[in-house]
This record gives structure tokens, sequence and C-alpha cells, in this order.
């Protein structure tokens, strides 16, 4: 008996690397199998969900096209990076960048390393970088991302790339959206798990919880922090699913029928939030973006299929009753007011194209490039291939892909932007392999079959 005590005590090691790597492998299986369930437990009483999901698309490997638009989003990012920082300016040769912005940055990186466009050597590089960054960046009230970033000196800035030493707040949509990468590296590039263990830890993410809804801090015009409840149907939930990933209660966060009233346009009925701006003071704009995200990074729940596919459908529904091709979403705009909601429906209105104060940019709606190649990624039919015929020249091969197409007078919105080139890169990385959260073990397979090949 004591010398089986003693092997034991002399195995201790071993097994206790044997009982890690297990758990290790049950957490890793566990993510990668992850499809998050709505909060809601009684049969859809205002959505009305189908009793037919929208089936997933069948992942093939990339054209010849495809790769190279990969290729030219990725330009973006060789053009945008700051190498001292790790950090990409928001938009070309704009040395400012929020936490979203980041985060498209991020995930485009990851897309473009599994798709053999950028080398491993390169990519661990890059991702240090950025993480040692994140990790020591001063914050807003010592707890939290500020809202925007110079990206040379890391300094907190207003949204006019102005210093200011105490931050002008966080949004709590940008930090969720942050998190799916984060949580991607950790389970399918493990070596940064200890950069991502240091930024999590420089930041205190439970600021953000409160009552399980998600809120963002402002700077009141009296030096004041105000806690505001942040996020309107489709982004309040695509944000929510990152934080409930790390075990935070963000079940309200996650409701899709809470605040949530259905508008009928051209017969299809879709979802908007009942939150008003005039009484909660944000706008609830029903837009592409939310919807493409959680597909081609999450892979779609239930209500989020429902939803996706009933904001796709509108659209094409507006083109076969105008012959106006539309994909409308948020973008930068290269003139005056600079960003423009280009909508299905907001603030009452629908297809209201709206500036962020509220004030009409009906003459700046334009076909959205993230949201074309997103929806194309997602359903690639008939309508997305009108949609390709449309964008597929809308880059400057040496920068980047421009941000959409003016509906007015079919001119490029020339504005390039690391959201647009993000996402466009997250779209060429679903159709090959699927969602960003959930590579299974064939789309592996086909990840190192493709780099091999490179």
């Amino acid at each position: 008996m004591s010398t089986f005590r003693q092997n034991l005590v002399r195995a201790r090691s071993a097994i206790v690397f044997l009982i890690g790597l297990t758990l290790a492998f049950w957490l890793v299986y566990s993510l990668e199998t992850w499809n998050p369930s709505p909060v809601n437990t009684v049969p859809s009483t205002v959505i009305g969900l189908s009793s037919d999901p929208t089936e997933q698309r069948q992942h093939r490997p990339l054209t010849e096209q495809e790769l190279q638009w990969a290729r030219t989003a990725w330009r973006y990012f060789e053009n945008n990076l700051i190498p001292e920082t790790g950090l990409v300016n928001s938009a070309d040769k704009y040395p400012a960048s929020t936490m979203w912005d980041t985060s498209s940055y991020l995930l485009g990186m990851i897309a473009a390393k599994r798709l053999g466009i950028v080398e491993e050597a390169e990519f661990n590089e890059r991702v240090s970088t950025l993480l040692n960054t994140l990790a020591t960046m001063p914050l807003h009230d010592d707890l939290l991302p500020n809202k925007s970033y110079n990206t040379r000196s890391v300094a907190m800035v207003t949204y006019n790339n102005e210093v200011t030493e105490r931050g002008i707040g966080w949004s709590a949509i940008d930090i969720g959206r942050i998190m799916v990468p984060l949580n991607i590296l950790v389970w399918q590039f493990p070596e940064h798990t200890k950069r991502v263990s240091d930024v999590l830890a420089h930041w205190d993410i439970d600021e953000i919880i409160i009552n399980a809804e998600m809120y963002g801090a402002d700077v009141n015009e009296s030096g004041e922090t105000l806690y505001l409840q942040e996020g309107r149907l489709g982004y309040e939930e695509y944000a929510a699913k990152s934080f409930s990933l790390i075990s935070r209660d963000v079940s309200k966060a996650l409701d899709y029928e809470e605040n949530t009233e259905l508008v009928d346009i051209y017969g299809v009925d879709i979802a908007a939030d009942t939150r008003r701006p005039s009484e909660f003071g944000a706008l609830n704009y029903v837009v592409s973006e939310p919807y493409v995200l959680d597909g081609v990074e999450y892979g779609w729940d239930r209500y989020s299929s429902e939803l996706a596919k009933r904001v796709f459908d509108v659209q094409r529904r507006r083109y076969e009753e105008t012959g106006v091709l539309t994909a409308v979403s948020e973008d930068n705009i290269d003139q005056a007011p600079y960003f423009v909601y280009n909508t299905v429906f907001a603030d009452g209105k629908k297809w209201n194209a709206t500036t962020e104060s509220g004030e009409d940019a009906s003459e700046f709606r334009t076909v959205s490039t993230k949201a074309v190649i997103g929806f194309h990624s997602l359903y690639e039919n008939d309508y997305t291939a009108k949609l390709i015929d449309h964008i597929a020249d809308n880059f400057d091969a040496d920068r980047g892909w421009y941000s959409g197409i003016y509906e007015s007078n079919g001119e490029p919105n020339k504005a390039i932007t690391a959201n647009t080139n993000g996402i466009i890169l997250e779209a060429l990385h679903y159709i090959q392999f699927g969602p960003m959260m959930s590579m299974s073990v064939d789309a592996n397979a086909q990840m190192v079959e493709a780099t091999e090949t490179e």
C-alpha cells in the first residue's frame, strides 16, 4: 500500500495535468457546440416564430474572386495598423478607434488567418501587441474602456479625437462586441489566454451589468457619470450573448420579446423595439448589421434566425416593389454628416435614413457593402447575387472596400473603415468555415488544408 501511495504521489503532477486537459477539452467542446437559447420559456407571443427555422447554408471554399475580396479587405488593416500600440484606425488614416472597431479588426484578423491571408508569426505579433495595449490602457473612471482612443498615443479622447484625461464614458454594446474575439482567442488560440486574462483583470466588467441588463456610462455637463441602459432590439441581444459566455446574468438583455412590436412593411412583420427615443433617449433602429453579425459570429438561434430572415425579406420585397436594390445598415459616409443610419424602420418611420441626432438623411441612403456581403454569405440566393453584382467592384485595391453605393446617383460612398472591412472578412470566413465562434472539426480540417495550399 505504501508503494502505491508513493507512486501516486510521484504521479500527482501528471494526474493533475490529465484532469486539467480533460476539463479544458470539455469547456472547449461546450463552447463550440453552444447555441444560446432565448430567455423565454413560453411560446413566442409577439414575434410568432416560424415552425421551420431558416436552414444554415452549406459551406464551401471561397472562389478566387472571393479570396481576392478578402485580400482587399485585409489591405485596410495593413495600411492602418499602428505598430507601436497594435491599434488600427477606425477610418482610413484617421488616428482614433473604439472598442467596436477594435473588435472588427480582431475578428477580421482571425478570419484572415484562417483563410491563409495572414501568416501565423504576423498574427501572433499583432494580437500580442494589441492585447498588451488593452491590458494597460487608461480607463474611464479606472473601470472600463473609454468610448474612443487615439490609436497612436492610446490617450482617451472624445469622438472628435480631442484628449480627455477622464474619458467620456463607456459603451456596453462596444465592450460586448469585443468580448467575442476575446472568447475566440481563449478557446481557439490558447497561447494568448494569459494576455486575454490580463485584459479582463484590467477591466471591471461587472460595472456593465445591472439587474440582468447592460448599462453604458456618459459624463454630463456637471462631470457626473450617468449609468444608462444600453441596447435596442438586435444589438442588445447580440452584445449580451458574449457576456453570457463569461457567466454574467444578462437574461433581460437576451429577451427578444420584452420590448418588441411588429411593424408591417410590404406584408412582412418586422420586429421593432417599443422603447421610444422621446422617453428613453436612444433611437431604435432596425438595420441589417446586428443580425448579420449574430449569424456569421455565433450562428443564429431560433429568434435571431427568424428576425434576420424578416429583415432580409423586407429589403428584397422593397426591390421587387420599387426596382431599387436595397441593403441598408448604419455606415460612415464620405461627406457631411459623415455617419448615417439607413434603416428598415426607426423612430416610427419606414425606410428612415437619419443621423445620430435624428435629422433626415434620406439623400444619403446607400446600398451598404458590408450588408450585401454579409447577407450573401448567410443566404447566397438570387437576390444576394443581384446585390453582389452591384457592389462587386466597390473598392480601392490598395486601400480596402468602400462603405457603399448611393441610391440616388449610383456613385460609390468612398468612406473606408475598419468596420466595413472587418465584417467583410468575417462574412467571407463564414462562407468557407461557418460561424467564427463554433468552428467544427471539418471546418478546422478545411482551414489547415486551405492554409497548406496557399
